[in-house]
């Protein structure tokens, strides 16, 4: 599989020097890490990725989907992504959306952002436009993300 070959790719100096990967992806390339399977240790995904299982370690890829029984402790950075499970570490997504499910504990940056009835947020969320001079979607090695114009948000509401 692409993303455990351990290729560093030049330039970024994201997740382990990897930049980002453009727009979601390779076409078609999916990687799935199913329910049983634990990872130990950060991935940088060019492929959409769909995880169930555990990641001690921080994920980048283009998309990103959560199932609502995984876990992942480390950073998540992804262009879009449905989060559905437990994830304890900071968030950088441009397209968020948070199940109902999800629980996050860690400082979260978005462009647009959908949060269910029912999801747990602790942490702070923060709004990045577009036009950011700095942008938590591309991180740089050392960089530190401005953190004014903060809410900090607090969650566990319940359907009613």
């Amino acid at each position: 599989m692409a993303i455990f070959n351990g290729k560093a790719r030049d330039g970024g100096g994201g997740v382990s020097g990897h930049s980002i990967p453009s727009g979601s992806g390779k076409r078609g390339a999916f990687s799935v890490i199913s329910a049983d399977v634990v990872v130990t240790g950060n991935i940088a995904a060019s492929a959409d990725l769909h995880i169930d299982g555990r990641v001690d370690g921080d994920v980048q890829c283009g998309t990103l989907i959560q199932g609502q029984d995984s876990r992942i402790a480390g950073a998540v950075i992804a262009e879009s992504a449905r989060l559905g499970g437990a994830i304890e570490g900071s968030v950088a997504v441009r397209q968020l959306t948070i199940e109902r499910s999800a629980r996050i504990i860690g400082d979260v940056h978005y462009e647009t952002i959908s949060i269910e009835i029912g999801a747990s947020v602790d942490g702070n969320l923060k709004h990045v436009t577009a036009e950011s001079a700095v942008s938590p979607f591309e991180p740089g090695p050392g960089r530190v993300v401005p953190m004014d114009d903060v809410v900090h948000f607090t969650s566990t509401a319940t359907p009613g």
